[in-house]
């Protein structure tokens, strides 16, 4: 039968209706980033610091994981989440544990480690005071690390002083002279000038001596010397 004008139309019953299952659901913000911080995680393979970045998209992960769990009628995404947060967490373990290996083997045995922090004066003493901490060290083989001042040779080099930090040896300062140290290499091709820091093994020794590099010459040196 014809229908009239006004009629209204049945309902096609071939067509699904829209439902929950076909509604948009968007990727939790903190996904995204964490795939990408995901990507880069092998960077924590290069320097302890760098286990920031699978840290941070370990915590990302997390975060999107959670609101999908949450929410998963408003969010997608549950795969890229689970899938940046194993990545990091591999990431983690594995940068974490390969520096580990790296600092035990950059000291020789029978080495120690000192800082400059051991060879600076105690507060209120005067600034060019060698202090009793740095005197104990004195015949003893150790490993220091810091950076080369830089000088007029850049190649072949045998002897430098040795500095605190980049602000002292890279931007023209002088640097205290309880923050220098002369370094003697063993190695009698010497080595390339290198901004990088340096970890450097020797025999520390406390004589103060004058030397062309800096006004007012070093107190400590490390003899017989190698870069690690």
């Amino acid at each position: 039968m014809a229908s009239g004008l006004f009629d209204t139309p049945a309902p096609d019953v071939s067509r699904p209706v829209a439902g929950d299952a076909d509604r948009y659901r968007a990727l939790p913000p903190t996904v995204v980033p964490a795939v990408v911080l995901a990507v880069l995680s092998p960077l924590a393979l290069l320097d302890w610091w760098l286990a920031l970045v699978p840290l941070g998209a370990l915590l990302a992960g997390a975060i999107g994981w959670r609101a999908i769990a949450a929410r998963p009628e408003d969010y997608t995404g549950r795969p890229l989440a689970i899938g940046a947060t194993l990545v990091a967490a591999v990431a983690l373990v594995a940068g974490l544990a390969w520096q580990a290996r790296v600092y035990a083997a950059e000291l020789p045995e029978g080495f120690e480690r000192i800082d400059y922090g051991a060879l600076q004066p105690l507060p209120g003493d005067p600034p060019h005071m060698i202090p009793d901490s740095a005197r104990a060290l004195d015949g003893r083989d150790v490993l220091l690390k810091g950076y080369m001042y830089p000088g007029k040779q850049q190649r072949g080099i045998v002897q430098f002083v040795l500095v605190r930090d980049q602000g002292d040896c890279c931007f023209g300062g002088n640097p205290k002279i309880t923050d220098r140290v002369l370094v003697q290499l063993a190695d009698p091709v010497g080595t390339p000038f290198t901004p990088k820091l340096c970890k450097v093994a020797g025999r520390f020794s406390v004589r103060p001596t004058g030397t062309t590099a800096l006004e007012g010459g070093v107190f400590y040196h490390l003899e017989n010397a190698t870069l690690r």
